[in-house]
């Protein structure tokens, strides 16, 4: 099987024909559920929040094969996670797109979870801290994209189970938990 890096690349990888948009719906429909998994796992695994459409993704090319997916399949690719809610564009011109390996509800879940095993209830931890704390080490908040981190703790904050408050400068942004 072969890898990308630390990672076990599916065996449809080495088949040349997924690396070309199918034009029979039924295979298009298997060809885009596959990638979109893997899109998935290949992020969740390297922590990668956003894919340039237009920049080199080591996913969209297998020089084992000398296959490489074209700027249409790249978008289609990308375009059905957006419309999962997996995925979000940055920009209106949908040249990079924000992957949600986990979806804002499950990070504000992870979030809670991260407090409790912590006992950073009704504490004042900084953002920086949950994203980059000495806590955080070896857990799925690790190097999380701070816009999405924000994001679910707004959720939280919505949910009265946070207030994050304000500082001076982003650095110094807090939150307090009540959970």
């Amino acid at each position: 099987m072969q890898r990308l890096g630390d990672f076990r690349l599916p065996h449809f990888f080495n088949y040349p024909p997924y690396f070309t948009l199918q034009p029979v719906r039924e295979t298009r429909e298997k060809q885009v559920q596959l990638w979109k998994e893997l899109i998935l796992d290949y992020c969740r695994s390297q922590k990668i929040f956003i894919i340039g459409l237009e920049e080199e993704f080591p996913l969209f090319s297998n020089p084992v094969i000398e296959r490489s997916l074209n700027h249409e399949a790249r978008g289609v690719f990308l375009s059905a996670l957006v419309s999962e809610g997996r995925a979000e564009w940055m920009d209106k011109s949908h040249k990079k797109c924000l992957i949600l390996w986990l979806r804002i509800q499950d990070w504000a879940d992870h979030i809670i979870k991260f407090v409790k095993d912590n006992g950073l209830e009704d504490s004042v931890v900084t953002v920086e801290d949950i994203r980059s704390g000495f806590e955080s080490r070896g857990t799925e908040l690790a190097g999380i994209d701070r816009g999405v981190l924000m994001r679910a703790l707004r959720l939280l904050e919505q949910k009265g189970k946070a207030a994050i408050f304000k500082g001076s400068s982003s650095d110094d942004e807090g939150v307090k938990f009540s959970v």
